[in-house]
């Protein structure tokens, strides 16, 4: 089940009210990132400058691919990142262990760059680890919905924002 949510104010961290919200919310694929990537790849090849060129190339179609495998599955209580076909398993993550499941009220603080153009998503929540785990994200989704979702679910961040 997909909700588009457009909902600007609605915290579940540690230092908001709560509201729950039933249904998962799945962002979009967007291959905004990648075809940005691969355009500064062809842009460089034609100057001559071969090391960004393969650079930007081989990250653009790896986050192409990822686009189309990795999703945030945003449960009413939790943000839960799943690899397409996997859906079911509980896998570990290889750099942290554990699960790629975080309860909301563990956020300390997220933040979406660059609002405009979102590039990356970042959060910091202390399930992992009681001073905190930081986790960063290429943004291989639609960032408005993926903003929203935030917003809804995990309370607003302290500077990023769609303008």
């Amino acid at each position: 089940m997909r909700l588009h949510l457009h909902v600007l104010s609605c915290p579940q961290g540690p230092n908001a009210a709560t509201k729950r919200t039933a249904g998962t919310v799945i962002p979009e694929p967007s291959f905004n990132l990648p075809i940005g990537l691969l355009a500064i790849a062809g842009f460089s090849a034609y100057e001559g400058v071969e090391p960004l060129a393969w650079i930007t190339g081989v990250l653009g179609v790896f986050l192409g691919i990822q686009a189309t495998r990795v999703k945030f599955l945003f449960e009413p209580n939790a943000l839960e990142v799943v690899v397409a076909g996997k859906e079911e398993q509980q896998t570990e993550n290889a750099f942290v262990g554990g699960r790629n499941k975080w309860t909301y009220d563990t956020f300390v603080n997220w933040e979406l760059w660059w609002p405009n153009f979102p590039i990356l998503v970042y959060f910091k929540e202390t399930q992992t680890k009681p001073e905190g785990q930081i986790h960063f994200f290429p943004v291989i989704f639609n960032g408005k919905q993926l903003y929203d979702a935030m917003v809804e679910r995990c309370g607003p961040s302290q500077n990023s924002g769609p303008k």
